[in-house]
């Protein structure tokens, strides 16, 4: 019978006081009783969950990519996603290389059939959140637009002739970025707008 190859993982928010060991000696216990090997442990000291990008967590993705262990296990959801967006993406991305999950204190084991039913669950209900907020926004711009409002940036008031003097005189575009308080970008567009 083949023995499971796992990567642990763990994360603690701040380097005052916090350890990661606590997590991670419940994790090393709970694999033995499963019987499986322990590939690596991939840790994250002082970041923050709501952080996009953590090293230790990035590597551990691109090890499972890699198919370096069949399993991931963590001790709680919050310590490996961001969001429930992040978790449910995180996971398919893991079930699409054939990468098992399991989060200890959540009873979350997406080896198991009820597991995986359960994963389906929050997944749809993610992509439930998700329509519900995107009808919100529709329907609130719509409303904005019903009541006059105007939408998007305000526009930018960009003197040509200063422009044209400017760049006479030899300045950069980001010289002259600068100095107006305008972006490049805006610079060029009424630039070219003014001169097609």
């Amino acid at each position: 019978m083949k023995t499971d190859r796992a990567a642990l993982y763990a994360r603690v928010s701040t380097l005052a006081g916090q350890s990661p060991e606590m997590q991670l000696l419940e994790l090393r216990e709970y694999a033995s009783r499963r019987g499986w090997q322990v590939i690596e442990e991939y840790v994250d000291h002082g970041v923050s969950g709501a952080k996009e990008s953590r090293p230790a967590l990035n590597r551990l993705m691109a090890d499972a990519k890699s198919r370096k262990f069949d399993l991931i296990a963590v001790w709680k959801l919050d310590r490996f996603g961001r969001s429930v967006r992040h978790l449910v993406t995180a996971l398919a991305d893991l079930e699409a290389v054939g990468v098992a999950f399991v989060s200890l204190k959540d009873n979350l084991d997406l080896t198991t059939p009820s597991g995986r039913l359960l994963f389906q669950i929050v997944a749809a209900m993610a992509e439930f959140e998700r329509e519900l907020i995107r009808e919100r926004v529709i329907a609130g711009l719509r409303n904005a637009r019903h009541k006059g409002r105007k939408l998007g940036r305000p526009r930018v008031h960009v003197d040509i002739a200063q422009v044209a003097s400017l760049r006479n005189s030899g300045a950069s575009w980001r010289t002259i970025s600068k100095r107006m308080g305008i972006s490049v970008g805006a610079l060029h567009n009424a630039f070219r707008g003014a001169h097609s």
